[in-house]
């Protein structure tokens, strides 16, 4: 039998938390539930613990920070992680634990965007960013997934123990997605029921933690692939310079004289920036090239340890 672990974040849950533990219980009997209650001014604890959930605490706020400690303490051959706001469908469980244990798949996506969520969902401009960070992702890595932001996710024991969390609030998911992407984990996306929130509103901000997932997109990039970032950044600089310049170097032939000397020295600077800028780039990607190999040692090690076949 494997073990399998219903991991589920909260922070002022209480109109909802109870039914949503009951329910994943009731679909995965022989899960062990867990909320992490993150600084609840409710009675969100206490609620999930009468309904059947080991109730631990994270005292640093963030969904990433209850995340990275759930993803510490927690030993499971299989993790389901689901919101405590009663958003997702409890009966589609099962078929993301099998899909993980019995196909061997490291991350399954619960797909919202193709099914309810723009029905079910009232805020344009979450509808909106949605699909921006879709099309960027999609773009940047050359994938196809359709739901990055959803927070109904079940993961292997191999993802969770190797997945280094770096974010502290709700750009987790989107953190999660490109690491899995870059790492060739893989991925398969199931559709999903949205029910719309019934208390309260969303705890995701529009345009706060919008910024901040963009944010993370265009930084993981930088990290991830180095010499596209940088390289894009160097042809940007480069051509610039070269406009600069002609005008400069055309009056140069025509009369012999170099009349604007700042423009010169500006596309020259610029230029050689954008040299450096490539090279910079070039370097980098060196290093990810080898860190994506020594990564990859990681996770054989970590199959021989976890089997004892090593």
């Amino acid at each position: 039998m494997s073990s399998i672990a219903v991991l589920i974040p909260c922070y002022n849950e209480e109109h909802a938390i109870a039914s949503v533990v009951r329910d994943f219980r009731a679909a995965l009997p022989e899960a062990t539930v867990f909320v992490y209650d993150n600084n609840s001014t409710d009675r969100t604890a206490a609620l999930a613990e009468e309904a059947g959930a080991v109730v631990r605490e994270e005292p640093a706020q963030g969904k990433g920070n209850v995340v990275r400690r759930m993803f510490r303490e927690i030993e499971a051959d299989c993790y389901l992680m689901v919101d405590g706001d009663g958003t997702y469908d409890p009966a589609d469980a099962p078929m993301f634990v099998r899909t993980v244990i019995e196909e061997g798949v490291d991350m399954v996506i619960g797909d919202r965007l193709s099914t309810t969520y723009f029905q079910e969902n009232k805020r344009p401009f979450h509808n909106f960013g949605n699909r921006l960070v879709r099309r960027l992702i999609n773009g940047l890595w050359h994938a196809n997934v359709h739901d990055i932001m959803t927070g109904y996710r079940a993961f292997s024991r191999r993802f969770v123990k190797l997945f280094p969390v770096m974010s502290d609030n709700f750009e987790i998911e989107t953190e999660m997605t490109i690491h899995a992407l870059d790492k060739r984990f893989t991925l398969h996306e199931l559709p999903t029921q949205y029910m719309d929130r019934q208390h309260g509103d969303s705890k995701l901000n529009t345009y706060k933690d919008g910024y901040k997932i963009l944010k993370t997109i265009f930084s993981l990039f930088m990290e991830y692939r180095p010499l596209v970032f940088f390289g894009t950044l160097s042809i940007i600089m480069i051509v610039v310079a070269i406009v600069m310049l002609v005008p400069v170097f055309v009056e140069y032939l025509k009369t012999g004289l170099v009349p604007r000397f700042p423009t010169l020295f500006c596309a020259g600077f610029l230029a050689i920036a954008g040299l450096m800028t490539f090279f910079t780039g070039l370097c980098l990607d060196v290093i990810i090239k080898k860190d994506k190999k020594n990564y990859e040692l990681r996770v054989i090690q970590f199959e021989c340890q976890d089997e004892k076949d090593c």
